[in-house]
């Protein structure tokens, strides 16, 4: 499991530095990679799927939320 949130994070940090470089610039760095339409979109799926799963165990994870 720790696998799977280390990927999921790591996941989150490229989606939200993408969606800060399309607001602040116009520039999306997952399109300008040259990657295929297919694997853009995967992208964008694997990183909505990251922040689902984060925010489904983020209770368990966060030492701030969780239960002492």
């Amino acid at each position: 499991m720790k696998m799977l949130h280390m990927i999921a994070y790591l996941l989150l940090w490229v989606g939200g530095i993408n969606w800060g470089l399309i607001g602040l610039f116009k520039f999306n760095l997952v399109e300008a990679l040259g990657l295929p339409a297919g694997i853009v979109s995967l992208v964008y799926i694997l990183v909505g799927l990251s922040a689902v799963y984060t925010l489904a165990t983020h209770m368990g994870d966060c030492k701030v939320c969780s239960k002492k």
